[in-house]
């Protein structure tokens, strides 16, 4: 081992050798140069009674522990028809899991157990597909064919998920540009995972076969904030037809990405739109320096194509391990390997991501693929030093290891370590090569981890229980007849009505363009005034009463009721709050508990004299500020809202004191 080498040096020097740059930092030159490339794969729940190939309820979710049964299976490899195993296939075979199904009767049947054929498709569900698919430009099959694609995690029963293309070949178009639309599918939704530890686990059946729509984009982003506009759009046009659920879970997206020289790896369940920009602008970063990582190792490994690891089991003394799960798993009798990788050194503390260096893609694969719950492994190159140098120097000798080798600790289970040393000299492997084609798991902080090995492209194929169901162009026709209004063109009428634009993302996410527009065209009220008030307002207290049962279909007889009364419509602001306390109660009632009582303009105004003469200004004040207008609009606000507009009144106290 080499007592010199920095480990905390080398991974700030292969991060700026990356060019790796904040993403608020990072402008489209940046993204040039690596190559930036994205797409999307958005899903989202269609708002049906019943699932899609039974007559199951859809939209019941149950407790974790509320349930009538549990089933127990095993994946298992079988060769295709050219005579080949399924990578993904084979990745979940090693892992030796053991899958749990918990079933409650009310939300499931023999079907999503696969004792039973599938029922005919559904057709309300179906119809809504095909609303979407003409929302989006895509152009309608004559014939709805049900296809099989595999599923290998266990997340559905079968094996695969029944899916069904509506439209190929549309668009969407963005602010500044057209994202080519590649297909619209239909297909059932998988089991929600409770848990995975160890080798176990475990599943709901609630969730599984409800109708789901998944819009599937040509990579055409070539920036991060492009990928969220393009995903926010394709959730806002599901949502303009109100025929879809939403809620935690109702839409998740897969986001696709690549650079220059790599290939693309699959960003899995994205849960947050907000979380896009910066996961895939630490993925293609990631990328970006798996290559640079890659060009390094195979110039210092000439004969890389025989690179082999090295591991000897260990048996340290008490004394010499400082690193308490070490000694807890001395303690439970469980294998301490220490594995040699030899020319590697530099590599385990290449960066990656931020905070994350190349060791976190062997880690990442222990816990997955050989099923060694976190921490597993420990190296000569951590920034932690978990160990220290002499312990290091020690465990250099048990094994031969060169200056120009890097060493790793992993322990576990017995059965798991033949499986673990295989899993680290295939990822090691794979550094040759570049980007392994994979699917990653995405958190918050805009970091992903390794989930799965990325299904092969033969993963589909013909449904023999469904018969084709052909499209009539009637059918179509009379579909496309009552479509909503495009998302580009509300995004463009809310900007001629001048309304502030911090409220776009609100009113489109919660499909709240319909009632905005009621309100202006049918009772003619200010465009701005009612954006803001349901952009701001409505948004605001939302927030503070996140349990409240109020409906924002609500909002427009209130202001209806306010025309009617001819009430200055600023008093909403002030009724709502009660309104969100008291989702039942009458528009008079609320006015009452606000002690509201109706005047005229006029008798506001005759008050505008005896105050003034009441203002005294106070010497501490600080010059230039109006401060009898604010003390006089202070005294009269309480007294006006509702009867008078503010702005109007405030004009007034100008113009008496001009």
């Amino acid at each position: 081992m080499d007592a010199t080498f920095d480990a905390h040096a080398n991974y700030e020097a292969s991060k700026r050798k990356a060019g790796y740059v904040a993403r608020k930092l990072a402008g489209q030159q940046a993204y040039d140069r690596i190559g930036f490339m994205s797409g999307l794969e958005v899903h989202q729940q269609l708002l049906t009674k019943e699932k899609l190939f039974c007559h199951c309820p859809a939209g019941i979710y149950n407790r974790h522990d509320a349930f009538d049964a549990e089933l127990i299976r095993h994946m298992r490899p079988t060769l295709s028809e050219l005579g080949e195993y399924d990578g993904t296939a084979l990745m979940e075979f090693k892992t030796r899991k053991e899958i749990i199904y918990r079933i409650k009767n009310e939300t499931a049947c023999t079907y999503e157990v696969d004792d039973t054929p599938p029922f005919p498709i559904n057709r309300e569900a179906l119809d809504i597909a095909i609303e979407i698919a003409l929302l989006s430009r895509l152009n309608i099959v004559g014939e709805v064919h049900i296809t099989r694609k595999q599923y290998l995690d266990g997340s559905i029963p079968t094996g695969f998920q029944r899916t069904a293309i509506i439209g190929v070949e549309g668009q969407i178009e963005l602010k500044h540009k057209k994202i080519r639309l590649i297909q619209l599918s239909i297909e059932e939704d998988s089991c929600r995972e409770i848990s995975d530890i160890g080798h176990t686990r475990i599943y709901k059946t609630d969730r599984l076969g409800m109708p789901l729509i998944e819009t599937v984009t040509y990579p055409d982003c070539v920036n991060p904030d492009e990928v969220k506009e393009a995903c926010d759009y394709i959730r806002f046009l599901n949502r303009s037809t109100a025929k879809v659920r939403t809620g935690i879970g109702s839409g998740r997206q897969d986001v696709n990405v690549s650079c220059k020289g790599g290939t693309r790896v699959e960003i899995k369940g994205v849960a947050h739109t907000r979380w896009i920009p910066e996961l895939t602008h630490n993925e293609a970063f990631r990328q970006w320096s798996l290559l640079l990582l890659r060009d390094e190792l195979k110039t210092r490994i000439a004969n890389y194509q025989s690179w082999r690891i090295q591991s000897v089991k260990i048996t340290p003394e008490d004394d010499q391990m400082t690193y308490p799960p070490l000694a807890q798993a001395l303690a439970r009798n469980q294998p301490i390997l220490l594995v040699k990788l030899p020319g590697f050194k530099g590599a385990l503390s290449h960066f990656t991501q931020p905070g994350k260096a190349f060791a976190d893609e062997l880690s990442d694969r222990l816990k997955v693929i050989a099923c060694l719950e976190k921490p597993n492994m420990i190296h000569s190159e951590s920034l932690l030093q978990e160990l220290s140098c002499n312990e290091w120097k020690h465990l250099s000798k048990a094994i031969n290891s060169g200056t120009d080798d890097t060493l790793l600790l992993i322990w576990g289970p017995e059965a798991d370590m033949p499986t673990a040393l295989e899993t680290i000299e295939e990822r090691c492997r794979m550094a040759f090569v570049g980007i392994p084609p994979e699917t990653r798991k995405s958190f918050a902080d805009g970091t992903t981890i390794f989930e799965r090995v990325l299904p092969g492209a033969d993963r589909m194929y013909p449904d023999t229980d469904s018969a084709p169901i052909p499209l009539e162009d009637s059918t179509i026709k009379k579909l496309g007849e009552n479509l909503p209004t495009e998302i580009i063109a509300r995004y463009h009428q809310l900007k001629e009505w001048k309304i502030p634009e911090d409220t776009y993302t609100f009113i489109f996410s919660r499909n709240l363009y319909p009632l905005l527009d009621d309100i202006v065209r049918e009772l003619k009220y200010e465009p701005a005034l009612v954006g803001t008030f349901i952009g701001h307002r409505l948004k605001n207290l939302l927030g503070k009463y996140p349990s409240t049962r109020f409906k924002a279909s609500k909002i427009f007889p209130l202001f209806a009721f306010l025309r009617q009364e001819q009430l200055d419509p600023r008093l909403a602001w002030h009724i709502l709050p009660i309104l969100m306390e008291h989702p039942r109660i009458e528009f008079e009632s609320a006015l009452t508990i606000m002690k509201f009582k109706k005047i005229t303009a006029e008798d506001v105004m005759e008050k505008i004299p005896t105050l003034n003469e009441k203002f005294v200004a106070k010497k501490d004040r600080k010059p230039g500020r109006n401060h009898r207008l604010n003390w006089m609009m202070g005294q009269l606000r309480k007294v006006a809202a509702g009867n008078m507009n503010l702005t109007d009144l405030a004009k007034h106290i100008i113009d008496y004191n001009a």
